[in-house]
């Protein structure tokens, strides 16, 4: 049994689901730009208006808190990003900012020198520390040199020390995360190009054509 309705301004539409089955819980969800909030069949509509009001805000105040969690997660990846190119590559480059971004199909990372950004891919928050350092060092000597994967880019690179094992760990890594389209086209013989496949200046991974 379903009902849908609109609660006061700058709320979102509600779908209420009742079940006869459900006794005594009352559960909400979001789906796309819809709550829906299920409960059992045989609450007065009192009763209902005051658990999908209580619902709602469990679920908002549940968002600012992911909010929250995300913004000091990208506060804390370019701090990172920053003692890295301090470290490593004498501060050449200041990005303008670094964040995670969900899932990228063809590419671990990727970085705009026009506007000085760069974006991570959220797969790599579980890898080892020197491999997510790598990806970042590779995009940060984007933002400085120009002309792809040239030799002056290499040599930029390769300051970090563990460039060679990190590229070796991402080749294997694009195959238990499933994305074979990071190796797609790539001859990994070729010392000039990394075990992850960068087929273009600002991307580490393979664009799609």
């Amino acid at each position: 049994m379903t009902g849908t309705g609109i609660s006061d301004s700058g709320r979102p539409e509600v779908e209420i689901r009742r079940s006869a089955r459900r006794r005594r819980t009352v559960s909400a969800r979001r789906e796309g730009d819809k709550v829906v909030v299920l409960m059992p069949a045989g609450l007065s509509k009192s009763a209902e208006a005051d658990l999908v009001a209580e619902m709602i805000g469990k679920l908002e105040r549940s968002d600012r808190r992911a909010a929250a969690r995300a913004e000091r997660s990208d506060v804390e990846l370019a701090e990172r990003t920053a003692r890295l190119s301090a470290r490593w590559l004498g501060g050449a480059a200041a990005p303008v900012s670094v964040r995670w971004v969900p899932s990228m199909r063809t590419r671990w990372a990727s970085c705009t020198p026009n506007d000085g950004t760069i974006r991570v891919s959220e797969l790599l928050q579980t890898v080892p520390s020197y491999v997510l350092d790598y990806v970042l060092v590779h995009e940060l000597v984007h933002l400085y040199v120009a002309g792809g994967h040239n030799d002056r880019f290499w040599r930029e690179v390769r300051r970090y020390p563990k460039t060679e094992r990190a590229m070796g760990y991402l080749e294997a890594y694009s195959v238990v995360t499933r994305q074979p389209g990071l190796l797609d086209g790539i001859d990994l013989t070729d010392p000039m190009v990394d075990a992850v496949g960068c087929g273009a200046a600002d991307d580490v991974g393979v664009p799609t054509a």
